[in-house]
């Protein structure tokens, strides 16, 4: 039955309670340094960028004792979407703006050209997307949902007085964020369901699409349990009297520390290196 235990081999998305310098941190400085890290990596298209993006996130990861294993599991399911990206990218590059400019042509069938330039910069989008996932894992290593609530409501508080409902929005992100455990779980159930009735799911067996193939009879039963929790959610807020956050008050009371100013600091200067590292590149 462990093939068909899905939350203990997905490792984004797990919260590792190490007790790291990191995890000490206030949960507005964690979210904002990793949010800014992310964006500084979008930003640039630089090769060198995406690798230095990498082994930032692979020190992160050291310094919040989250197992390299345990990060590097979550690219796997993310790797046909990683073949798909650097495959549009050498496709629809602009070849020939790139031949004038002096870059070798490495192969060539009929339409579909690839040169040195593509290649480059498909690898260069293939190190920057590993760095953000590699990010977010360590969001989730280090941030549990009750944190990054917290962190959102804190930083929107501001903007209440222009209307935006910052409540509102932390029990949506709490709300989403609780939900993926409990379809996983449903999943599970279903697969164990379904193998016990003679089902053949194949995992490990065959490529991709085969696979997927084989998953398609899980879809709608997982969207009906999906839509089935969603109602019992909101019957249960309604039961409650919810009525939004307008004059509630906060259990846990967030505050700044000069190691949290610091740790924001130091966020701040990794980003913007990477934002002008190699900007010609």
């Amino acid at each position: 039955m462990s093939d068909f235990e899905v939350l203990r081999t997905l490792s984004f998305g797990q919260y590792l309670p190490t007790g790291s310098i990191l995890h000490r941190l206030d949960p507005r400085v964690r979210l904002t340094g990793v949010v800014l890290l992310a964006l500084a990596l979008m930003v640039n298209p630089g090769p060198a960028v995406g690798l230095l993006g990498i082994v930032l996130a692979l020190g992160l990861l050291l310094l919040a004792r989250v197992p390299l294993g345990h990060a590097l599991r979550s690219l796997r399911p993310l790797l046909p979407l990683f073949a798909i990206v650097l495959a549009l990218q050498m496709l629809f590059y602009p070849h020939r703006a790139a031949l004038a400019a002096g870059s070798p042509l490495v192969w060539q069938w009929g339409p579909i050209v690839v040169s040195a330039a593509s290649l480059v910069g498909a690898l260069a989008m293939m190190l920057r997307m590993v760095a953000i996932v590699l990010l977010l894992t360590l969001l989730t290593g280090i941030a549990d949902t009750t944190d990054l609530v917290h962190a959102v409501e804190g930083m929107l508080r501001p903007f209440q007085r222009l209307g935006l409902p910052a409540h509102e929005l932390a029990l949506v992100l709490a709300i989403t964020m609780r939900f993926i455990p409990l379809l996983g779980r449903e999943l599970e159930r279903l697969m164990k369901a379904q193998a016990a009735r003679g089902a053949d799911f194949g995992r490990g067996r065959g490529n991709f699409l085969s696979r997927a193939r084989r998953m398609l009879p899980l879809l709608i039963p997982l969207f009906l349990a999906a839509l089935r929790r969603a109602e019992e959610l909101a019957l249960a807020i309604e039961a409650r009297g919810y009525a939004g956050g307008r004059g509630r008050t906060c259990l846990v009371r967030l505050r700044m520390r000069p190691a949290d100013f610091l740790a924001l600091g130091i966020a701040l200067a990794l980003a913007a290196l990477l934002v002008f590292l190699d900007r010609g590149g």
